[in-house]
């Protein structure tokens, strides 16, 4: 179990208790947290209030997260977008809001839960039985391809490839503002905030390089929709990355006020399109494409309006 204590900055004042733990909480949804509130393990001020408590600037709360519990991850029905399958590999279209593997609060309905029960016993073991298949994983509400390696042969071929930054990943998305230029490369280390445990940001001290390649597909005002090209894959390294120059992606809860005119947004408006490595049977390339979600294309078409 542990204890964290948050101070509300004036930006962050009136937002609801428990929307505001999910935001500082990111890997965590607001039902966790509700959940928390009615158990007292979350205070303000020394005291409990409701999940509906608007909190106030200068407000300190406390907050109480228990230890994780061993759990045996189970099977679940839940459909899955397949792009790709053959017997060392999955290639899969994740949907927005799915975690990738059970952590803290999230022990069913993940990917993890859908692919075992789509490839049986047919699933790489070197992660774990908390994370059979998984060789990377994307964030929660970021949409697109992701690779699952079927057994650990394959998964040893495209770990090394990750490692070694071969792999290429294209992703899409949204930022606020207009670009300056139409297309360049941010480079700075990336490593966890010195004071937001929680967040990512550039650290020049502890970081590690971190490189991000763009180019602007079109401009809408005061929104870009751009290609990123990543030539190492840090944590929420385009959403750091991005921030870092002012221009957050559009809807990102953790790196700009999430706020947006466009209603339903949940979350960064980023898609995982491309991924393309070295086959670890065939020693060929291949590439493979997911294709933008519903919601993006809609978000598209209206800031075309």
């Amino acid at each position: 179990m542990k204890t964290e204590l948050y101070e509300v900055l004036n930006e962050q004042e009136g937002e609801r208790l428990d929307k505001f733990l999910s935001i500082i909480y990111p890997d965590q949804s607001r039902s966790f947290f509700q959940k928390l509130i009615k158990e007292n393990k979350i205070l303000v001020n020394d005291k409990p209030e409701k999940a509906n408590y608007r909190i106030k600037c200068d407000d300190l709360i406390n907050i109480t997260i228990p230890d994780a519990v061993e759990t045996q991850i189970v099977p679940e029905n839940i459909p899955i977008d397949i792009i790709y399958e053959d017997e060392d590999i999955l290639i899969v279209n994740k949907p927005k809001g799915m975690v990738v593997h059970p952590s803290a609060g999230h022990y069913s309905g993940t990917l993890v839960n859908a692919i075992m029960y789509h490839c049986k016993d047919s699933l790489s073991g070197i992660n774990g039985e908390i994370r059979p298949g998984i060789v990377h994983r994307i964030d929660m509400d970021t949409t697109g391809s992701l690779i699952v390696c079927k057994n650990d042969e394959s998964h040893i071929n495209i770990a090394e490839q990750i490692k070694v930054h071969s792999v290429n990943r294209i992703y899409e998305g949204i930022v606020i503002g207009n670009l300056k230029d139409d297309e360049g490369t941010i480079e700075g280390p990336i490593g966890r905030h010195p004071i937001d445990r929680k967040k990512m940001c550039i650290n020049e001290k502890n970081g590690k390089p971190a490189i991000t390649h763009y180019k602007v597909l079109e401009r809408f005002g005061n929104y870009t929709y751009v290609q990123f090209k990543l030539e190492t894959g840090r944590t929420h390294q385009i959403r750091v990355h991005m921030a870092s120059i002012g221009h957050p992606l559009l809807g990102d809860q953790l790196y700009s006020s999430g706020k947006s005119p466009y209603k339903n947004l949940q979350g960064q408006t980023l898609h995982a399109k491309t991924i393309g490595f070295i086959h670890p049977r065939t020693n060929e390339y291949v590439e493979f494409y997911a294709p933008l979600p519903d919601y993006f294309e809609k978000l598209l078409f209206l800031l075309k309006l």
